[in-house]
């Protein structure tokens, strides 16, 4: 595929190199002169736009707040508790001058907000009839990655933490699993992306968490990414920074906590999950801009029939717009094809000729020649949904055929070295056979499977009593 002089690679032939190429060709990002930064383009930030208008309204309307924090966390409420300051040490960075004076104290760039959430709590949480606080921020974060790729590791990157406080235990493990499954609904309903949800292990969970859940995905060439977390705290935050409230016994208990986030990397997990050698490939439910008008030649009919069709499809709430720049039709074409437009409308003065206009289907190719009497509104909507449904099929079927169950280490080693993709395998519950299995290119548990049947008694490593069926994946 060539657009403005610019080649994409093939996927199958250099997957990291495609991905650059998808990511670049798309203007999604440009690299900036801030090291471990970049600029989101237009392009990519109107996809991190929808994606918040989305999930901002499925967080609203399960009863959440947004709330905004800032920036910067004194040194003194990060050491507060331990386990977080210990497990983002190495990420943090740090301000140590204000101005031309050097601060008494220094403070951190946030890498995440627990702590100041926390001590907001501590201060605003005194009865059982202040609960529950569920409250949510969008904003960027700050984590000293050494290495960096678009949209999957950044050392600025953006994303929405949500941190909820509770009267109970009961109350805050529903509130980690129901966001568990807003994130699970959105990822396949939305983003067209079959996911895998289920519990971190112990050396895997969120630092400072009881427990973490997860949504994995598995990308085109069968790496794993983490794409959305929803961790349960317990009362670990509420002791540390002294978040006490009246029970209904009017007896002073310590609260209890949950946090759960998602990121820009979404936006990776989409162009990995479904884009082409040709460019970004974006699901209708998500895409910026879910239809293109192109217009070929300038006769009034033609004029007048591509007005009447955008405004029936603006009114009817399908976002849209006309390529009336002065291209060629090819160049337009390839244009809407490389940024993943999911509908192309073809209308000319040939094809007006012949009672009909052109309609081409961004995930497949495939063109479709429809009267131009058609009612287009229930068609386009009648295809977005096509689109969707197809795109999630496709994603779900490369999926399952490379999801691999295991019983010896060695099969894993054969899949992880030649076909890399999810594989399902018992674990005894010893933190040494995940370092084990980490020795084979970098292999790590993506999370416990609940509810699922046992593949065999037998920890895939060592050979001992094992419990667990585990989800193994090399990871981004």
């Amino acid at each position: 595929m060539l657009l403005s002089n610019k080649a994409i690679t093939s996927r199958d032939k250099d997957f990291a190199k495609w991905y650059t190429d998808v990511v670049t060709s798309a203007h999604l990002i440009e690299y900036s002169n801030v090291k471990g930064c970049t600029v989101f383009e237009p392009n990519g930030y109107a996809i991190w736009e929808k994606m918040q208008e989305v999930l901002d309204s499925m967080f609203k309307q399960s009863g959440h707040k947004n709330v905004y924090m800032p920036l910067l966390i004194p040194e003194n409420l990060m050491k507060k508790e331990g386990e977080l300051i210990n497990g983002f040490a190495p990420e943090v960075a740090w301000v140590t001058i204000g101005g031309e004076k050097e601060l008494d104290e220094k403070m951190c760039i946030r890498p995440t907000s627990e702590t100041l959430f926390s001590d907001y709590y501590a201060s605003k949480v005194k009865s059982y009839r202040d609960l529950p606080l569920k409250y949510n921020q969008w904003c960027s974060v700050m984590r000293w990655e050494k290495e960096t790729r678009p949209f999957l590791r950044s050392r600025e990157f953006l994303w929405q933490e949500g941190h909820t406080v509770h009267a109970s235990k009961k109350e805050a493990e529903e509130e980690t699993h129901n966001m568990l499954e807003i994130y699970k609904e959105f990822f396949e309903n939305y983003l067209a992306i079959p996911v895998i949800t289920g519990k971190k292990t112990e050396k895997e969970k969120f630092a400072g968490a009881e427990y973490t859940l997860t949504v994995e995905a598995q990308m085109y060439n069968g790496v794993s990414l983490q794409s959305a977390t929803s961790h349960y705290f317990g009362q670990k935050f509420s002791k540390a920074y002294d978040i006490k409230f009246l029970n209904k016994e009017n007896k002073l208990e310590y609260a209890y906590q949950t946090s759960w986030g998602c990121t820009t990397r979404m936006i990776g997990a989409l162009i990995m999950v479904h884009s082409d050698d040709d460019g970004l490939v974006l699901p209708p439910k998500i895409a910026p801009n879910q239809v293109v008008i192109i217009p070929i030649g300038d006769s009034d009919e033609v004029k007048s029939l591509v007005n009447d069709t955008y405004n029936k499809l603006k009114n009817s709430g399908i976002s849209l717009y006309i390529d009336d720049s002065e291209s060629t039709p090819g160049f337009k074409f390839a244009e809407a094809e490389v940024n993943g437009i999911p509908i192309r409308i073809e209308i000319g003065t040939r094809d007006l000729e012949k009672g009909i206009i052109t309609i081409t289907r961004r995930d497949t190719k495939e063109k479709y020649q429809i009267d131009k009497d058609t009612d287009i509104i229930t068609y386009v909507k009648d295809l977005m949904n096509t689109i969707q449904n197809d795109m999630y099929a496709k994603a779900l079927k490369r999926r399952e055929e490379k999801t691999y169950e295991c019983t010896d280490i060695k099969e894993v080693e054969e899949i992880m070295n030649n076909n890399p993709g999810f594989v399902k395998a018992m674990w005894c519950g010893n933190p040494e056979c995940e370092l084990k299995m980490k020795e084979i290119k970098g292999t790590k548990s993506r999370c416990i499977l609940e509810n699922e049947k046992p593949i065999s008694d037998k920890c895939v490593v060592c050979g001992r009593e094992a419990h667990d069926l585990v989800v193994w994946g090399i990871q981004y």
